[in-house]
């Protein structure tokens, strides 16, 4: 492909994608539906971390998304507009943001590790994006439970804590939003990054080179008082 250049040592190799996430970001939705189009051909896993966005905004001092009234209408804009163009259905919940804490532990409940599969993925997902339903609704939680069938209770102190535990090992690895995704020791941010994470899977050049680490010996101008 004219431009692109791909290091040997790539080509047919398995990469583990580490994809965190949290059911409250519609974005992170998207990137759930796009991120087997958009790496179709590649060797590849995928281990899905839930993680409460909550946690990751308040290590880095960030208001949330939707914390900013214009910013709210514009995310809710661009996602419908982006969920058309991927042919993807995204109705918003009732009522947004709200709390995820609920969604994440049950995820969380089903697997011993914390490690929900593709299928719990989708059932959560589709249980906040789906039919525009009150996403943290008892009634509507005690249901899905109900069809996933957690093997331990998602409000038991060992998942609540394996629960953290995933948000902690996020911020050790420089994770600061949802979607992301890791792989060696790369963290790809938000549905946009897909692309460039599979032009890293596929061993493009650019990623041998110096530009990715450089940027953090950039000084900032910026002085807040």
């Amino acid at each position: 492909t004219p431009g692109r250049c791909v290091h040997p040592q790539h080509r047919g190799t398995m990469k583990h994608i580490t994809f965190y996430l949290d059911f409250i970001s519609p974005y992170a939705w998207l990137a759930f539906n796009e991120l087997p189009r958009t790496l179709m051909g590649l060797s590849y896993s995928v281990q899905y971390r839930p993680v409460f966005l909550g946690a990751l905004l308040k290590h880095n001092a960030l208001l949330g998304p939707a914390e900013v009234p214009p910013k709210r209408d514009w995310i809710y804009r661009h996602v419908q507009w982006l969920a058309q163009q991927q042919d993807v259905v995204l109705d918003l919940p009732a009522e947004h943001p709200f709390n995820p804490l609920g969604l994440l532990r049950l995820a969380v409940a089903t697997d011993p590790q914390g490690f929900p599969n593709r299928y719990v993925c989708e059932t959560l997902f589709r249980h906040v994006w789906v039919g525009g339903g009150d996403a943290a609704d008892a009634q509507r939680l005690a249901a899905v439970s109900a069809q996933l069938a957690p093997a331990r209770d998602p409000a038991s102190d060992a998942v609540k804590a394996q629960l953290k535990a995933h948000a902690d090992a996020a911020i050790a690895l420089g994770v600061f939003g949802v979607p992301s995704f890791v792989v060696d020791d790369k963290v790809f941010w938000g549905l946009d990054a897909l692309p460039m994470l599979r032009q890293y899977l596929e061993g493009h050049a650019w990623f041998e080179g110096s530009a990715w680490d450089a940027v953090q010996r950039i000084p900032s101008g910026l002085r807040r008082q």
